[in-house]
């Protein structure tokens, strides 16, 4: 026997068949669970039971088939709470505006715009701004593109059909065509640039924020005054920090790391 082999303990085997029960595959039998983890029809008939006791799965009593258990409701309330998205991310935002020293905000889709929900200022002089409540169409500018680009094909094609394209600035893109290989490279890239686009004289970069299944749930953006924005090392240095806080803000509201 390999010596370097980590035997699993009980508690871990329990973990790992809980972590089984998934959308993919909500009900597991006993030789089912055995075959797929390795592990004895014994052994994980004994967890079963014990998880059964404390309700952390139940068992259809015709089928046999094992389920996740009511026990889980009681966790729903206080999951909800702590799972804010502004609570969780206020201490990344807090992060890449220590870092970056712009005006970072955090943004999600309502109905067909992005709204700002969050967001902290710049505390240098010269500094863009960014409100919350602010609104914007999401084809302008890079927090709206950004959240686009990792949109469902499904909800970009109906915006895409539904939506006249029409300009904020001169900048901004109305092109359909244009606006769409922009969000297939935003897409590629993992996050979105903008100059112009919504106000002249600013730019702004952004990046996802994924939930657990690897949906998009909001995009972290900085809002840079243009003679910045322009600063090459400068502005590699705030995409190389918010790519970074976006991957552990996503991490933090349940996204794997396998999935990056």
């Amino acid at each position: 026997m390999d010596k370097n082999i980590k035997k699993v303990n009980s508690i871990e085997k329990a973990l790992e068949i809980m972590l089984k029960f998934q959308d993919i595959k909500p009900s597991w039998g006993i030789r089912e669970l055995s075959t797929s983890l390795g592990f004895s029809p014994a052994t994980v008939q004994r967890i079963l039971q014990v998880l059964k006791s404390y309700e952390f799965v139940r068992q259809d009593p015709l089928t046999r088939q094992y389920f996740v258990g009511n026990v889980f409701y009681r966790f729903l309330e206080n999951l909800n709470n702590s799972n804010n998205l502004s609570r969780i991310g206020r201490r990344f935002m807090e992060e890449v505006a220590s870092a970056t020293l712009e005006t970072v905000h955090l943004n999600i889709i309502q109905g067909n715009m992005r709204i700002c929900i969050d967001s902290i200022e710049s505390p240098k002089t010269l500094k863009a701004g960014m409100p919350i409540g602010n609104q914007s169409p999401l084809y302008a500018g890079a927090s709206a593109k950004c959240l686009l680009a990792f949109s469902r094909e499904e909800f970009i094609a109906g915006y895409l059909k539904d939506t006249k394209l029409e300009p904020v600035t001169d900048n901004t893109i109305i092109n359909q065509d244009k606006l769409i290989k922009e969000l297939k490279k935003i897409k590629k890239q993992g996050y979105a640039l903008s100059l112009g686009e919504r106000t002249p004289g600013l730019g702004s970069l952004s990046a996802p924020v994924f939930n657990h299944k690897g949906l998009i749930l909001a995009s972290v953006s900085l809002a840079v005054p243009e003679i910045r924005f322009r600063q090459e090392d400068h502005l590699s240095n705030c995409i190389h920090i918010l790519t970074g806080a976006v991957k552990s803000f996503s991490k933090a509201m349940g996204l794997s790391a396998a999935k990056f």
